[in-house]
Order: C-alpha cells, then sequence, then structure tokens
C-alpha cells in the first residue's frame, strides 16, 4: 500500500512560514466535500455495487474509500485545532460528527489527549509516543491503540455491523465499511505518528519530528498532507489543505 522508496525519504528541513490567512469558508466546504465524499461512495459502494472480486476494481475501491475515512480523521483532526471553521460551535460539531463516523471516535475524549501529543511531544507524557526505545511499529501501534480505543467504541462497531449486514450483503459491509477503516487507521498512525516521531531526532529539532521530502501529490495520497508533520508542529493552525504552503 506505501511506496517504500518514498516511505523512507524522511527529513527535517527549515520551513516556510504562509502568510496567516481568514478562515472563512473553506474549511467547512472542504470538511463539507470530504463527508459528502464518504457518505456518496460507501452508499453506493453497499447499496449498490455488487462487487467481482476476481477483478481489481473493489480493491481499488476499497482503498479509495480508506482515503475518505482518512480525509474524516483529518477533518476531525483540524477541528482540534480550530481550524475547520472560525464558528467554535461549528467547528466542534463537525469535528465530532467526522470523529465518530470514523469507527466511534469521541471528538471530547481526543481533544485533550492530541493537544497533550503537542506539548508533550517524544515524552514520556506524550499519549501518542512509545518510549520503549521505540521497539517497533507493531508494539508502538498497540500502545496507541490501548490509549485510544475504548470497549464502547468495539461495542458500537459491532452493533453496526451486525445492523448493516442485515440491510446489505455481508461481504460490501466488510470490504467497504469495516476494512477501509482499518486501513486508514494503519495509513494515519504509520504517516502521522510512526514515520514523523521515531528514533533519535537533532537536539535542535524542537518538534521531535521529520517531514516527508517535498511531493505534494505523494503527500495528499498518502495522508492529506499530514506526512509534512514537523511542518504540522511547527504552525498547527495551517489546515490540511494549506499544509503544502509550509513545505520546503
Amino acid at each position: 500500500m506505501f511506496p517504500t522508496t518514498l516511505i523512507h525519504h524522511l527529513a527535517s528541513s527549515p520551513v516556510r512560514r504562509p502568510r496567516q490567512q481568514p478562515l472563512g469558508r473553506k474549511g467547512v466546504v472542504a470538511a463539507g466535500l470530504i463527508l459528502l465524499n464518504w457518505v456518496g461512495l460507501l452508499t453506493f459502494l453497499l447499496g449498490f455495487y455488487r462487487p467481482d472480486w476476481r477483478s481489481p476494481a473493489p480493491y481499488l475501491l476499497m482503498l479509495l474509500q480508506a482515503h475518505m475515512y482518512t480525509g474524516l480523521f483529518i477533518t476531525a483532526h483540524d477541528a482540534m485545532h480550530g481550524v475547520v471553521s472560525p464558528d467554535k460551535r461549528l467547528n466542534n460539531a463537525l469535528g465530532t460528527l467526522c470523529a465518530l463516523l470514523f469507527a466511534f471516535n469521541w471528538f471530547g475524549q481526543m481533544l485533550p489527549k492530541h493537544h497533550a501529543h503537542h506539548r508533550h511531544v517524544g515524552t514520556n507524557d506524550d499519549p501518542d509516543f512509545h518510549p520503549e526505545n521505540h521497539p517497533g511499529f507493531v508494539p508502538w501501534l498497540a500502545r496507541f491503540a490501548w490509549n485510544y480505543l475504548t470497549w464502547w467504541q468495539v461495542a458500537a462497531m459491532a452493533l453496526t455491523y451486525n445492523v448493516l449486514k442485515l440491510g446489505f450483503p455481508q461481504a460490501n459491509v466488510i470490504a467497504f465499511w469495516m476494512l477501509p477503516a482499518v486501513l486508514a487507521t494503519l495509513q494515519l498512525f504509520f504517516f502521522g505518528t510512526y514515520l514523523p516521531h521515531r528514533g533519535e531526532h537533532a537536539p535542535d529539532n524542537r518538534h521531535h519530528a521529520r517531514s516527508q521530502f517535498r511531493h505534494h501529490a505523494w503527500a495528499f495520497v498518502s495522508c492529506y498532507f499530514f506526512g509534512y508533520h514537523y511542518e504540522h508542529h511547527d504552525q498547527p493552525y495551517l489546515p490540511w489543505w494549506r499544509l503544502w504552503e509550509a513545505k520546503n
């Protein structure tokens, strides 16, 4: 899923500082487009699409739906930084909705943990960090899941799965509702936590983060520019759709 020739090309680099602009309605429009695409594609895939599993089409559609799931989480993440809408109630409402649609995450629970990650990045007080000498992807992912996954999320997903399979083909529910959420979770963790924060960092790297080399098309496809991770920590007021402007 992830081309290794681009995964490993990470580096800390000087960042640009784009001019701050009024957010206006752009964040809400971006959130709305992601929501509409997620809902529209999922409706088609569950209710109307009859996949031929011998062809590549259903697997490509699964990856596309995973990309839509990633967009949901990135929107919820931007809402945690208040950059979806200048109206705080609308900002938080969109963040809550997008977080819930992504495997029933709870925005109010994630918000303080995410800000703790920014305040204490790379320390034992960082809820996203694996301090035990960075033993590897799987142990770090397990610790990350332990910190964020709740029993009621699992119960809600199980209930939703059993309800959906009453009205739609079970294979479609698994392939286009369940697996894309899992793939998007791995994608977000891999590009947004593991690669940027693993290993040692230069003493002057105050954000304890790396960034992908500049390649805007890949940065968008891989994780909505979230691979420009040093830039995000340096300028968290930039929404995802402007993050590329900070990359040298």
